[in-house]
């Protein structure tokens, strides 16, 4: 009994000199191996546009193609979120839905091209995720354990 109490007080004094007051932590950022770039077009009718302005219609296309563009990367960045659901009635089906939804925030995206194509207006977005990663790291520092000093 006695050098079991001898044992169990060796291992405190053994566990309480690893506390975590005795060492000094360098971390260091590592990159990815490789970075992809994505694309996204987008378009917009131009007839549709809520104006009576040919100007302004072009312009409200503009908008709203680049929107559907960052939309586009977004599901490529983050997925798209799908709910749906179904009913059925006396073995027959009654109703069908499905909703999809995107959600998240691009950074470092890029306006390759943005031009009217017949009856539409198309812009082309480009993501290269090296400049993300770049921007990232002025926000965010992901770290890896360098160095651990102990004293």
């Amino acid at each position: 009994m006695k050098a079991i109490m001898v044992c169990a007080a060796l291992l405190l004094v053994v566990l309480g000199g690893c506390s975590a007051q005795d060492r000094y932590v360098q971390y260091e950022t590592e990159a990815p191996e490789s970075f992809p770039t994505l694309t996204a077009i987008g378009y917009a009718t131009l007839a549709n546009q809520p104006s009576s302005d040919p100007a302004q219609r072009v312009l409200m296309a503009m908008q709203a193609s680049k929107i559907a563009a960052y939309r586009e990367l977004a599901e490529q960045v983050y997925g798209q979120h799908l709910a749906a659901s179904s009913q059925v009635s006396d073995w027959m089906l009654t109703s069908d839905n499905i909703k999809a939804s995107v959600s998240g925030v691009i950074r470092g995206a890029r306006v390759v091209n943005s031009y009217p194509a017949g009856e539409h207006y198309v812009t082309e977005l480009e993501l290269d995720f090296e400049q993300v990663w770049a921007l990232y790291q002025q926000q965010n520092r992901p770290q890896k354990v360098k160095e651990i000093t102990y004293f």
